[in-house]
């Protein structure tokens, strides 16, 4: 059995796995702070409501079985601690059988919360972290060496994030081709941080030397993942860098800090760590080897479906093919936003709403808004209200679902949802009316910057939402859950 293992790259597995339970911590910490408002029994889009209409078979969860808040929290709760216990190093202090089990229960959590969330977890790094998390039960711990097929698996992630985003870019918008899209990308990104100004006043032939360079470390470097020591190692640490690059010029949640674990594995650390402990060389247990080969044999036939959607014209980006979110599909931006549009919302306290009336602006944590406010890093992170907010102004549409209960529960003053935003203008009632208007934003100039402080210019572009007050459903005045608009 010594192909079984590669002893040289233990040190590479245990980054991994320290990596990605603190992966797994920062997901299920935003989810155990964030539900009730998204997804609990009064959320905007709640659980209750869903799971009666999408079979189990569908959407795999522990919450298809039973639901309440307090359920909710616990296995939230439960998660961030069984993934801080990982990330301190408790998967190798116990036997091998109940390392997996503590990463099986892990992955399991976190599909359960993932297959309820809907909209809200709708993104493609949701099903990163789960395929990821999946392939992480198999890899054992300090009493074996690391299992070669399964570090061989995690590349072949690492390999479809990169690659699949590249072929995106490539077929998608002209400006990659042309090497352009970068004068656009910093300024329009979802939610930029706080580097992302200087990044989108870098000069531009800067800024096409950063395209380039994207398309060789997504369409080129990610093959080298499969290449002998110490070429793969080289091609991962170039996956590092400019993922650390992505990082700084903006705020993706945890999808460049878990593209950054998935790359660690095929790093040698050898020269820097000396020779591996005697556990790595030690044979693994036969039921280990066998479970190994049959996850292995599962991932290749399931890859199919990855695998035709890559040299298909007809490319589709972030797609599971499955409920269990075993072997997805990766990719962003093919398309790039020449402009930048904000839903800004705003309530009033007057009985009647008027155009010159007191109206007071809601402020969100991360999205642009105050164009006085430089905007700020939250990644690994992740604010599910203020991305929505992004795809909300691109078009309503992608709104349509929860910007209205998003509204009602501004109007009643539900405290949940107003823990998702940074300022509420109305700390002691609830507005009367609220509204919502879209806005044009652009980063300011240097001489802009310098002149007024600001670090956005905005102009009104059209309203978006009229002013919508609660309507009175009871003769004693009782808010109802529905809104009208006047």
């Amino acid at each position: 059995m010594d192909w079984f293992t590669a002893p040289d790259l233990w040190l590479g597995r245990l980054v991994f796995q320290r990596a990605l339970a603190g992966v797994y911590l920062v997901a299920f910490l935003a989810a155990a702070l964030q539900f009730r408002a998204l997804i609990g029994s009064r959320g905007m889009l709640p659980v209750p409501r869903y799971v009666r209409f999408v079979p189990f078979k569908r959407a795999p969860s522990l919450f298809q079985l039973h639901y309440s808040d307090r359920f909710f929290a616990g296995c939230a709760w439960t998660g961030a601690a069984l993934s801080a216990a990982l990330a301190a190093g408790a998967g190798d202090a116990v036997p091998l059988g109940a390392a997996m089990a503590m990463w099986a229960v892990l992955w399991a959590l976190y599909l359960s919360i993932v297959n309820v969330g809907q909209t809200w977890y709708s993104f493609g790094w949701e099903s990163l972290l789960l395929e990821a998390g999946f392939l992480a039960v198999f890899l054992g711990n300090a009493e074996t060496g690391p299992p070669v097929l399964v570090l061989w698996l995690l590349r072949w992630v690492a390999f479809r994030v990169e690659f699949g985003a590249g072929l995106i870019k490539m077929r998608g918008d002209a400006c990659w081709r042309k090497l352009t899209c970068l004068y656009h990308h910093h300024e329009t990104q979802p939610m930029p941080g706080p580097l992302s100004w200087f990044f989108h006043h870098l000069p531009k032939p800067l800024h096409r030397v950063e395209c380039a360079a994207n398309h060789v470390t997504q369409l080129v470097v990610p093959v080298l993942l499969f290449a002998p020591q110490p070429v793969a190692s080289y091609a991962a640490c170039a996956i590092v860098a400019t993922q650390l690059w992505l990082v700084l010029s903006g705020n993706f949640a945890w999808l460049n800090w878990l593209t950054i674990t998935l790359a660690l594995p095929a790093v040698d650390f050898t020269p820097v760590a000396g020779p591996p402990p005697a556990a790595a060389s030690a044979p693994p247990p036969v039921w280990f080897a066998v479970l190994v080969c049959a996850v292995t044999l599962l991932v290749l036939v399931l890859s199919r479906h990855p695998v035709r959607n890559m040299v298909s014209r007809r490319q589709v980006m972030n797609r599971s093919f499955d409920s269990l979110h075993l072997v997805n599909t990766y990719g962003a931006f093919g398309t790039v936003s020449r402009v930048r549009d904000e839903v800004v919302v705003e309530g009033t306290p007057d009985a009647v709403p008027r155009e010159d009336g007191e109206w007071r602006e809601y402020g969100f944590k991360g999205k642009p808004g105050d164009p006085r406010r430089i905007p700020r890093q939250f990644a690994p992170y992740h604010l599910r209200l203020d991305w929505l907010m992004w795809f909300a102004a691109l078009s309503p549409g992608y709104a349509r679902d929860w910007f209205g209960p998003f509204v009602e529960r501004l109007l009643e003053g539900d405290r949940d949802t107003l823990r998702l935003i940074r300022r509420n203008p109305f700390p002691g009632a609830p507005p009367v009316y609220v509204r919502a208007r879209l806005y044009r934003y652009r980063f300011t100039t240097w001489r802009e910057l310098r002149e007024t402080g600001a670090w956005w210019h905005r102009s009104l572009l059209r309203e978006y939402l009229p002013p919508t007050r609660l309507s009175v459903v009871s003769a004693s005045g009782r808010a109802g859950e529905r809104s009208e608009s006047e």
